[in-house]
């Protein structure tokens, strides 16, 4: 069986890709609020049947939900994501003062970095001196090799908005049997919420090496277990109140 590569690898397909750079990828913010919007409103649909209430409270409490927490879970993301890009910011200064007060230390740690991926003799002295004859380059090495960071940023008001959509979208779901007077409302929302989590697992695939099928299976039983506790916790407070 003949495999397809992703992208092509001759050279002018290489420089064309490379001078392209890496792009944020914002498929993470998305299944992050699409599984949380699903799982919470579902949960709160699934509560609220087992307690034995009204459509009428599942729709107040299930568009609560998806409002109140879509924006507090978009918030989060957005300060979480301009944490990330304010702790790259301090750290590349303190590389950039360390490699002011002490640029022995600093060229070391780039010798012992290249020392570690196997240079060696000349070839690592040679590639120790490229990089370090260029600051912003110094810089990046150790960022990348010391502290595992990367100059591909993702926007935080992006990835904020990329969270709240795939909230109110996939939170909805839940809603609609209701919204639409269906009768046998649960189960039609149970069917369509389960159909909700396999779909966003197996989205996750496109960046996991699991295959498409397990990640939404995966998904599905995450989902469908954090529904059934809900569920449960609704039927025992209904004995108990």
């Amino acid at each position: 069986m003949r495999l397809e590569l992703e992208h092509e690898h001759s050279p002018e397909a290489i420089s064309a890709r490379l001078a392209d750079g890496p792009r944020p990828s914002y498929i993470r913010d998305w299944v992050y609020g699409g599984i949380d919007g699903a799982v919470t409103t579902f949960a709160v649909v699934a509560g609220v049947v087992g307690a034995d209430l009204s459509a009428r409270v599942i729709l107040i409490l299930g568009l609560a939900n998806l409002l109140a927490d879509g924006y507090s879970m978009a918030a989060g993301n957005y300060s979480a994501t301009k944490t990330e890009i304010d702790e790259y910011r301090r750290i590349t200064e303190i590389e950039r003062r360390h490699i002011a007060l002490d640029p022995g230390g600093e060229r070391e740690e780039i010798r012992q970095i290249l020392l570690a991926k196997g240079l060696t003799g000349e070839v690592l002295e040679s590639a120790v001196d490229a990089i370090t004859d260029d600051v912003e380059r110094w810089i990046d090495t150790m960022l990348t090799e010391e502290y595992g960071l990367t100059r591909v940023w993702r926007s935080p008001l992006a990835a904020a908005l990329f969270t709240f959509a795939a909230f109110l979208i996939c939170g909805a779901v839940p809603l609609l049997p209701y919204l639409a007077g269906v009768a046998h409302g649960f189960a039609a929302a149970a069917a369509m919420t389960g159909a909700v989590f396999f779909v966003i697992g197996s989205l996750k695939s496109l960046w996991t090496p699991a295959p498409w099928w397990r990640s939404g299976l995966e998904t599905f039983a995450i989902g469908s277990s954090a529904a059934a506790a809900a569920y449960l916790v609704g039927y025992i407070l209904k004995s108990m109140v």
